[in-house]
């Protein structure tokens, strides 16, 4: 088959195709991105503040003062990450994901059920679906070898481009609920903490979850190739493997407690009484689940699961290296946020917004330039602390609901991950695929999903009155 030929009779796919070689040839590394912020940020700071083109001083000492204002974040994201990554791998996990193969006998199922597992598991953890569902990719892969394995594999991926934003690892929702994330400086504007009961957990945003997990399920079934359009692992040359997890052996008598599951125990039994202890505290309920505490779940659930610390340790090792983005990012986008509220900058693009949108439009205008804006920064918690001084003002001034203001956020912040290949990357190390690969359908399924998803975010905003859903900061 000539898959060159295939591709050409569908203008959707060949213009998919012509956009993933361009990304591959001349988008630059996200870091560059951050970079590239930094001068912009500079030149309008220059533009809109006559106290800084006065005293230029003033500007560098704006980014200097927010570098490092995130760290506390940049650990909680990371975690994230980890945590999540480290419950993919745990033997239920696995044992899960070979029954769900099991459960689809054709190739068109089995893309559909992909994508179905992919975002109801990355409401709960986007680094756990990353890993889970290019897993499940592969199992499938093995047990439907007429599978198409692109297919497979831009599914895997599209909790990020869908729901992960709206679930319990949003960076967004959680940075606005945790006490000890957001920089004074924001506190200040929001006038508070944001709990998740007003952004993920409101029923609007449960609702849009369920309708964007129906309708891709819907569209990942219909978006997969004939047969004589497939092209297999085997086409690709790709060896699927086992899928079986290499055993880990004790080599000494100092590996004894490695390779026992009893401290393990004790420790969880422990966390499991403080997790139990916080949610019953009276008045507290959902509002326990803040950032910390989510990731303390994940990582005390992948650890108990592993067993023995030896797994767990190795687990944790295996998701480390996805975090090097964080490391180096979060200080450069946290010196921008310094320059945006320290300096007129902030007031400036909220007027600019105030200027052309209205209490009804406003959520199309954030959707929009969320996603536009996550082309360029590939990240949704360095993107959010760009975003959040302006958007926020503006919001206020229109007297929206600020937990839906977030949610908006969440949502075009998700779309932009269909367009451009950053996140991509841990599931496409998995899989043994690049992502000229696999963007074909993640443009298509683009396409159908951006509409609905900027239509439900200006009808639901309708629904909402602001007033109490901001909990003023407790010094």
């Amino acid at each position: 088959m000539n898959i060159p030929e295939a591709e050409q009779s569908n203008p959707v796919a060949r213009f998919a195709l012509r956009m993933t070689v361009w990304t591959e040839r001349y988008m630059p590394d996200s870091f560059i991105f951050a970079l590239l912020a930094t001068i912009v940020v500079v030149i309008l700071v220059l533009m809109v503040d006559g106290s800084v083109r006065a005293n230029p001083t003033l500007l560098a000492t704006a980014w200097g003062n927010g570098f490092w204002t995130l760290l506390t974040f940049s650990m909680q994201a990371s975690l994230t990450i980890i945590a999540g990554s480290a419950l993919a791998t745990t033997p239920p996990a696995l044992k899960a994901i070979r029954w769900i193969a099991s459960r689809a006998t054709t190739p068109r199922a089995a893309v559909a059920t992909v994508a179905f597992f992919a975002m109801a598991a990355g409401w709960f953890n986007w680094a756990f679906s990353l890993i889970f569902a290019a897993i499940l990719a592969k199992e499938f892969a093995r047990r439907i070898p007429k599978a198409d394995y692109r297919a497979l594999g831009a599914c895997s991926f599209l909790a990020l481009g869908t729901v992960w934003a709206q679930g319990l690892s949003g960076s967004a929702s959680l940075f606005v609920a945790t006490k000890g994330s957001m920089p004074p400086a924001l506190v200040s504007i929001i006038g508070g903490l944001i709990p998740l009961s007003q952004t993920i957990f409101l029923w609007q945003s449960l609702v849009t979850v369920v309708i964007e997990i129906v309708v891709v399920t819907i569209i990942a079934w219909m978006i997969s190739p004939p047969a004589d359009r497939v092209v297999t692992a085997a086409d690709l040359q790709i060896d699927l493997g086992t899928g079986e997890t290499p055993e880990l052996k004790r080599s000494r008598p100092g590996d004894f407690f490695e390779f026992s599951p009893v401290l393990t125990i004790l420790v969880a039994v422990v966390s499991i009484v403080y997790i139990i202890v916080r949610f019953a505290a009276p008045g507290v309920g959902i509002a326990a689940l803040d950032l910390n505490m989510v990731n303390f779940i994940f990582l005390i659930a992948a650890m108990l699961l592993h067993w023995r610390p030896a797994y767990f340790v190795q687990a944790i090792k295996d998701a480390t290296p996805a975090i090097w983005g964080v490391v180096l990012q979060f200080p450069f986008y946290a010196g921008i946020f310094g320059l945006i509220v320290s300096t007129k900058l902030s007031g400036a693009i909220a007027g600019a917004f105030l200027h052309v949108a209205n209490h009804v439009t406003y959520p199309l205008f954030i959707g929009l330039y969320s996603m536009v804006l996550g082309l360029a920064v590939p990240s949704g918690g360095s993107k959010w602390i760009i975003e959040a001084p302006y958007v926020i003002q503006a919001a206020q001034q229109l007297h929206l609901h600020l937990g839906w203001v977030v949610s908006i956020y969440n949502l075009g912040e998700a779309m932009a991950n269909l367009l451009q290949p950053f996140w991509m990357l841990p599931a496409l190390g998995i899989l043994q695929l690049r992502s000229r690969d696999i963007m074909g359908y993640t443009y298509l399924l683009a396409i159908f999903l951006i509409p609905i998803v900027l239509l439900m975010s200006v009808l639901f905003n309708l629904t909402l009155t602001p007033g109490s859903e901001v909990i003023p900061m407790v010094p």
